[in-house]
């Protein structure tokens, strides 16, 4: 039986693009690799963090738009504050630089002011 001839080595001509086709493939099973744990992270929440304002917390985001809508006249924003207990500041922070997440107890207090005042009634 006659043994095929094998070259050892590529071609001349094939050397310089096989080491650049091992390089990309090479950076881009990095890349694949380097995306999957970003993504981990950003899936998973660690135990006990608290979830910060943006596209992830999409039911807060309507319940700022309702509650903006019921707070046009001077002092609402004031007034809601002293139901909840903050600063005005705070409740500024929640509703318009959505930078904080207001606890459980104040968020419950939000929906029961926001559905009170859609009743025509007030908290206080």
């Amino acid at each position: 039986m006659n043994t095929p001839n094998i070259p050892t080595r590529f071609p001349l001509q094939l050397e310089l693009p096989a080491e650049l086709a091992v390089a990309l493939m090479e950076a881009a099973a990095k890349s694949i690799r380097a995306s999957v744990q970003q993504a981990r992270r950003t899936r998973r929440p660690r135990r006990g963090e608290t979830l910060k304002p943006g596209a992830d917390t999409p039911l807060w985001n309507e319940l700022v738009s309702a509650l903006r809508a019921e707070l046009t006249r001077y002092g609402e924003k004031a007034r809601l504050a002293r139901v909840l207990g903050l600063p005005r500041q705070r409740v500024n922070d929640f509703l318009r630089h959505r930078t904080y997440l207001p606890d459980a107890e104040r968020a419950l207090l939000l929906l029961a002011w926001l559905q009170l005042r859609r009743e025509g009634r007030d908290l206080f």
